[in-house]
């Protein structure tokens, strides 16, 4: 029996500490905060717990000493003074259309003018909440508190429709407001599902461009999201009869330079239901990315292990987004290392965990094949051929797969001349039955395009393109640049599989296979 409560969904800091929940103490960051600076931006992917740590500054600023007991905060904290907060939130609403956005702000506005006794103002939503803010001022004689939860979830909603603009013209105008009332303000939080462009002329706070971006700041990695001494202390009652390395595979892994964390939802619903399944990932579909990387034109098996720069990390524009921004910034890829050139750092980004390698590539298989040969994908018994080594079992369920897409796909696109879409609808077949794969691994020599490793054996994996008869290159790339020898020092077999495909037959024309020497 578990010690407390979990928190499945609760997002109120006054519950959790009232009803004895299970609780992560995060307000050495909001010491650290308040401390440091006053306005501050912080990007995280959904069901992180951003909106926890809004509600619990909303608790702190207001003065609740009671709920912070026990608490890192506790004693480092000035109880005599309350602060009056203003707090905007846009998780619930949805903002399809741009007339509600306008009225969701104008009925915030409104509760909290009632709250606080202000007469209502008739005017447009950044004025209303100009003299919101200036009136909490003179009325209780402290500056404002100011949160921001989901500020960019308007213009997500809209993605991809003129009301998107729309909706990111009222919010620049209504964000402007915290620069403009810099005089009333005590401190200032916005959190986001998207990055803050530093650059865009089309910014969504270009008339905001004080606030500190504290996302990819290593001192708070961890400010959202559980690290492993959290698993070890908090959780470690409940975590008892769970496999510890099971857990870290399939959960842990996301990193914004520094420790890296698991995301809450995924660890509470784990500890609830004790089974390793995609909690986080089945809870919103990411429809916009697949449509996104289906639109582009981008390989699959390119995505784990892709180089982008700080600048696109952080960059969101509404007209253009870099689908490695759109990739991190909605957690499906995660910072593995980086590296600083000259002064310029460069990322390298790769899948966080298992659960998000294999859910995406299962969504990415039903963008990249019909829905009859989807399903022929999900079932296939990819690793009982494995485990027999049979290889022309294999080649017949490849040859299967694809001879399914009908020719109706290939009309009026060009698929079958790019050795990437293939490469990829064998990459996602294995990734979403939950193989252990390295795209594109590097060795001395060069790169082989998939390693496959599964029953103590090892597969090197090589594909190539010819216009119709296959060459035998794929397998002679394998052996002339010795992409075996890195793996010969775990002692175990090493397979090479050379699959060439021809863009006549829009099939695998050949499957050669040898065990490396």
């Amino acid at each position: 029996m578990l010690k407390r409560k979990l928190p499945i969904g609760i997002q109120t800091f006054r519950e959790i500490r009232e009803d004895g929940f299970y609780y992560v103490d995060k307000t050495e960051f909001v010491q650290r905060l308040v401390e440091r600076g006053k306005l501050y931006f912080l990007s995280r992917p959904r069901r992180f717990g951003k909106s926890l740590f809004l509600d619990t500054l909303k608790e702190l600023f207001e003065g609740n000493e009671a709920l912070f007991r026990g608490l890192h905060i506790h004693d480092k904290w000035d109880w005599s003074v309350r602060y009056p907060v203003v707090r905007l939130h846009f998780g619930a609403g949805d903002f399809t259309d741009p007339d509600r956005l306008t009225e969701d702000v104008h009925d915030q506005l409104a509760t909290l003018e009632e709250a606080n006794g202000i007469a209502p103002r008739t005017a447009s939503a950044p004025i209303r909440c100009r003299h919101l803010i200036a009136a909490l001022r003179e009325q209780t004689g402290q500056r404002v508190a100011v949160l921001v939860d989901e500020y960019d979830k308007p213009i997500l909603d809209a993605w991809g429709t003129p009301a998107a603009a729309v909706n990111r013209q009222f919010l620049r105008a209504l964000y402007a407001v915290i620069k403009q009332s810099d005089a009333h303000i005590k401190f200032a939080f916005l959190t986001g599902l998207t990055g803050v462009s530093k650059f865009s002329k089309v910014s969504l706070f270009s008339d905001l461009n004080n606030l500190k971006d504290i996302t990819l700041d290593r001192r708070y990695a961890a400010v959202c999201g559980y690290t492993e001494q959290d698993m070890d202390t908090v959780f470690a009652q409940a975590l008892a009869g769970l496999d510890r390395y099971e857990v870290r595979r399939w959960y842990n892994g996301y990193s914004w330079r520094g420790q890296r964390v698991y995301n809450p939802f995924d660890i509470l619903l784990l500890l609830d239901e004790r089974e390793f399944r995609a909690h986080w990932f089945e809870t919103g579909s990411p429809k916009f990315l697949i449509d996104e990387l289906r639109h582009r034109g981008v390989p699959s098996i390119d995505l784990d292990g892709m180089t982008t720069s700080e600048a696109l990390l952080s960059t969101f524009d509404v007209d253009e987004m870099a689908v490695e921004a759109l990739l991190f910034q909605t957690g499906c890829l995660t910072i593995l290392d980086e590296k600083d050139r000259d002064g310029r750092i460069r990322y390298r980004l790769g899948y966080p965990n298992q659960e998000v390698r294999q859910s995406l590539n299962e969504r990415l298989l039903g963008a990249l094949l019909p829905e009859g040969a989807r399903r022929q994908a999900d079932d296939a018994p990819l690793r009982e051929l494995l485990a027999a080594n049979d290889f022309k079992g294999l080649q017949a369920f490849l040859c299967s797969l694809f001879a399914g897409i009908p020719y109706q796909w290939h009309i009026n696109n060009d698929i079958q001349n790019f050795e990437g879409y293939y490469a990829s609808v064998v990459y996602s077949c294995f990734a979403a039955q939950g193989f252990d794969l390295i795209p594109e691994d590097s060795s001395g020599a060069g790169r082989s395009d998939m390693v496959l490793r599964c029953n103590g054996a090892v597969y090197l994996f090589e594909f190539k393109l010819s216009k119709d008869a296959p060459e035998g290159k794929a397998l002679a790339q394998l052996k002339e640049k010795g992409y075996a020898d890195k793996y010969r020092r775990l002692g175990q077999p090493i397979h090479l599989v050379g699959v060439e495909f021809s863009k006549a037959q829009r099939n695998v024309a050949a499957m050669d296979v040898e065990r490396a020497i």
